[in-house]
């Protein structure tokens, strides 16, 4: 347990360092984490008797990556198609395997991690890059749009009698930044909620073929504490709407719990306990980020979608 929770303090410490700078540092530990997902991934997969196009993985993450960093949507899409074609090639015909299952295991791999870390990296600069002399966009100014239906459910107008009480710390950060805490600490939340209810309370099986350790009780009690930090981080914390934060709360313990379960088949599938050792009493890279590998695109995609951002 002691060397958990020091190995979690340390986690904690570099990940706030990556995303209050943001920048290179930021790109560059979401490339890190990739490619360990990736050796992970690839070593699971060995383990059943699948070989994964693993150098040629490991470049196409790269790649992906990189063009997340630089926003360059298209050339992403280029390159996940160019890496598609020549895995499918260098599987079947340079490796003279007659077994498609090889290449369809390398393709999934790369789209399962290289996908989400690339939104995850579309979600830290969402707003564009500033020019000389120009300011970045804030989180306050991103709470104050109200373009869509979620706007318009504004629960604040039946609280009117009451004096008018300004809870948010009113903290003037990036935008990208504020929006990837708010992601990190509901996913945080999720797991531990679950773990922690799930614990005391838990009696009846969520998925049992699948994770015997996850109870209906457990993921109530997520939804709740999902809500709740989403609440207190994203409103009381940037000032960002309530409505949505709460919507976003809910809709990121879905995806955390789905994100999960599906790490879950892969280790079943391969007969492992851990992904991997790279993070002494938590596991692997795998272990400590599947659910953000679902939660990241979700989150990217309900920003853009509820015109928060």
């Amino acid at each position: 347990m002691a060397l958990r929770i020091i190995t979690g303090i340390i986690g904690i410490v570099i990940a706030a360092f990556v995303i209050q700078y943001g920048g290179a540092p930021f790109a560059g530990f979401a490339i890190f984490l990739s490619l360990l997902a990736w050796h992970e991934y690839s070593g699971a997969f060995r383990r059943a008797g699948v070989i994964t196009t693993y150098i040629f993985g490991a470049l196409t993450l790269v790649l992906l990556l990189c063009c997340a960093w630089l926003g360059n949507v298209e050339e992403l899409l280029a390159v996940l198609t160019l890496s598609m074609m020549a895995i499918f090639l260098l599987t079947v015909i340079l490796r003279g395997s007659t077994r498609p299952t090889d290449a369809c295991v390398s393709v999934a791999g790369v789209m399962y991690i290289g996908l989400p870390f690339a939104h995850l990296i579309f979600l830290r600069f969402l707003t564009d890059e500033p020019q000389p002399g120009e300011s970045v966009t804030t989180v306050q100014e991103i709470a104050s749009n109200n373009a869509t239906i979620l706007d318009k459910l504004d629960l604040t107008k039946f609280l009117d009698f009451l004096p008018t009480l300004d809870l948010s710390l009113n903290l003037n950060v990036d935008a990208g930044c504020a929006l990837v805490w708010v992601l990190f600490a509901c996913t945080w939340a999720s797991d531990t909620f679950a773990y922690f209810v799930g614990s005391a309370f838990g009696s009846h099986k969520l998925a049992s073929s699948i994770s015997p350790g996850k109870t209906v009780e457990g993921f109530l009690g997520s939804v709740f504490g999902t809500i709740l930090t989403a609440i207190v981080v994203g409103t009381f914390i940037f000032g960002l709407p309530l409505v949505k934060m709460a919507v976003a709360g809910f809709v990121l313990c879905l995806a955390a719990t789905l994100g999960d379960l599906v790490e879950s088949v892969l280790k079943r599938f391969a007969n492992i306990k851990d992904s991997g050792i790279f993070l002494p009493g938590h596991g692997g890279a795998l272990d400590r980020f599947d659910s953000i590998l679902y939660t990241a695109p979700v989150f990217y995609y309900f920003v853009i979608l509820s015109g928060i951002a």
